[in-house]
């Protein structure tokens, strides 16, 4: 993909000049977002996985396989609970320490976090502490991506040329497909190599030893960019500084929760197409994990290919009525999604197929949608409380619900959850539309 060439500003001239801002330019910062992004997934995704093929067996022996799932999916869901505590605490740190200290320090602890969940004892060799331990790694892990947020997609839409936010907007959510084929290929090589003794024994913890170094490499990727002082000067010209939670709840909380509701609808689809179908083939589904892992990552190169359209149509027609007109496919997607999960191996193919390329086309442009409401000096901190709200309201019990509710009533379930996200979205653009009107008005 050809990124714009534009920088941020102009160089400065002398011989005793610092490093040209030239050296900052969009597809710099979008490499960052791209990388970090990806990493953070990747580690997101080998939980998740873990928790259809491993976890029920190897921390949940005691009850049936679906018991064990749904009881996987809870702690899964601990992650996107503590996700706004550990944006708060980073925060804390940043303001005494800087931006670089928080960021490894966070990267650490998703590192490590993720990697101890690899040397953790099964339930056969320590019980109950076993699964405590899980639960404390998962959070771990969602104070940790809570505490890395940088504000690179913040400075990456407000210096992408104007005709281009929504391609710069992209690149960001482009780390999920990425993440998740990494994930996935990872995990389906390991399932298929080994014995499902061997597998379970001790072949489920390489993806996990795996997170440590691909944590590396993006802690590398994204400090190259936040140690310079292009990136310092920039953030500061734009006021992209932690915030008070006391200062802004009163004067703008209310577009925290309207940005989180506009991406409702995208961030619902999101485990729905890609954790949720894992764990109803492995329990009902009449086509084995391998097929069906390898039948994912075809819709994730899917997803993948459809966000860089996401971003020229945004660019075209508005990311706001773009949104709208993606959560309204989504819902009629919702209306034949239990037609297609239960509709044996072509129209499971189909769901996972359509549902990653909606899943591509709406999360491209579901982050952020609404950031521009905020005020410049409390956007940074705005706009990771708006992520962080949107994932636990959206995605964090996504798998667990739609399991639950689908083992017991069908998959007309998956339809209603789906739909709901749809509602929740149309009626946040609404609002969000009303506000901005009153605010020309009073203008």
């Amino acid at each position: 993909m050809a990124l714009a060439s534009s920088t941020l500003s102009a160089p400065q001239s002398g011989p005793g000049a610092a490093r040209s801002d030239e050296d900052l330019a969009p597809g710099d910062i979008a490499v960052g977002v791209v990388i970090g992004r990806a990493s953070e997934y990747f580690d997101f995704f080998v939980f998740g996985i873990a928790s259809v093929l491993v976890f029920p067996q190897v921390f949940f022996p005691f009850v049936d396989r679906l018991s064990g799932t749904l009881y996987a999916f809870l702690i899964f869901a601990l992650a996107f609970v503590v996700r706004p505590v550990g944006t708060l605490i980073g925060m804390s740190i940043q303001r005494h320490f800087g931006r670089s200290t928080k960021l490894t320090a966070a990267l650490f602890l998703l590192g490590c976090s993720t990697v101890g969940m690899g040397l953790l004892p099964g339930h056969a060799e320590a019980g109950s502490t076993a699964i405590v331990l899980l639960a404390l790694c998962r959070v771990g892990q969602g104070l940790a991506l809570g505490g890395s947020w940088d504000g690179l997609p913040s400075l990456l839409a407000l210096n992408a040329p104007p005709h281009r936010r929504g391609w710069y907007a992209m690149l960001g959510q482009l780390g999920a497909p990425l993440g998740f084929s990494v994930a996935s290929g990872v995990f389906l090589y390991v399932f298929s190599s080994l014995e499902a003794k061997d597998f379970l024994s001790w072949g489920w913890r390489f993806p996990f030893y795996t997170a440590f170094a691909i944590n590396v490499v993006a802690l590398f990727a994204r400090l190259r960019l936040v140690v310079t002082h292009e990136y310092e000067k920039r953030m500061e010209e734009h006021e992209l500084d932690p915030a008070y939670l006391r200062e802004l709840l009163p004067a703008q909380g209310q577009h925290i929760v309207i940005g989180a509701f506009a991406a409702l609808a995208s961030y619902a689809l999101f485990h729905l197409v890609t954790v949720f179908p894992l764990s109803w083939i492995a329990l009902y589904g009449d086509q084995g994990i391998e097929d069906f892992m390898k039948m994912e990552l075809l819709g994730a190169f899917f997803g993948a290919a459809a966000m860089p359209m996401s971003g020229l149509i945004a660019d075209q027609i508005g990311r706001r009525s773009y949104l709208g007109a993606l959560a309204v496919a989504i819902g009629v997607f919702a209306l034949f999604a239990p037609l297609m999960l239960g509709g044996g191996k072509p129209g499971q193919a189909a769901f996972i197929l359509v549902g990653f390329v909606l899943l591509g086309l709406s999360y491209g442009q579901a982050a952020g949608s609404v950031t521009s409401n905020f005020l410049p000096h409390f956007r940074y901190t705005g706009a990771a409380l708006t992520a962080d709200m949107a994932w636990l309201l959206g995605a964090a019990f996504a798998p667990v619900v739609a399991l639950f509710l689908s083992s017991r009533f069908g998959l007309v379930s998956l339809s209603l959850y789906l739909l709901s996200g749809v509602v929740g979205t149309l009626v946040a653009l609404r609002v969000n539309k009303k506000l901005q009107a009153a605010a020309v008005v009073q203008d």
